[in-house]
């Protein structure tokens, strides 16, 4: 169980793209003092847990209202995957525009930042393949890891862009979407094989 679960929370570690979400953060809180960060990073963890357990653990009942089989959404989660990949490793997501508003934890943090569609699809794709209460229990510890060490990242932002300067934080963004792009091609193509054979 422990092997599953630190491979599920790697992967949506990886996923959740913690150094685009870490810049995205920074450029937001320009004007928040230590304290609100505080809270806000906060906010922001337990949303996207309540949004993530929702996903992984309802995947299949949508898959069922919707007649969709899981090979069919493997494609489709990979394809998707691979775009936010791609924007990643040339910097085009780096671009967004700053958002002023006094609580962003939900919108657009939570939602679309760290749980876009890409984040989306795989969560549900996941929660497809879990049967026994083990992997039930193996996907709950590793959302909440995955998150844990997502809002750590961004506790400790003032130091991390101390540390790695903006263009450190961009050549870790780049690296983390060629690791999406090998995530989302191996998802694609267990999909596309399943289907086939």
């Amino acid at each position: 169980m422990w092997t599953q679960t630190f491979t599920m929370m790697l992967q949506l570690f990886f996923i959740f793209t913690p150094f685009f979400v870490l810049s995205m953060f920074l450029t937001m809180t320009t004007e928040l003092n230590s304290r609100e960060k505080r809270i806000l990073v906060l906010k922001t963890s337990l949303s996207v847990e309540v949004v993530c357990l929702i996903l992984i653990f309802g995947g299949s009942a949508i898959f069922a209202l919707f007649s969709i089989t899981v090979d069919a959404f493997r494609i489709g989660a990979g394809a998707i995957l691979f775009l936010s990949a791609v924007d990643l490793v040339q910097g085009k997501a780096a671009q967004s525009k700053t958002i002023d508003s006094r609580d962003i934890s939900v919108v657009p943090l939570s939602i679309p930042i760290i749980v876009g569609p890409a984040t989306t699809g795989t969560l549900m794709v996941m929660g497809a393949g879990l049967v026994s209460m083990e992997d039930y229990l193996a996907g709950f510890l590793a959302v909440t890891i995955a998150v844990v060490l997502l809002g750590l990242t961004l506790f400790v932002s003032p130091w991390l862009e101390r540390v790695l300067k903006e263009k450190g934080i961009s050549v870790l963004t780049r690296l983390s979407g060629l690791i999406l792009s090998a995530l989302s091609a191996q998802m694609a193509f267990t999909g596309i094989r399943n289907m086939l054979f």
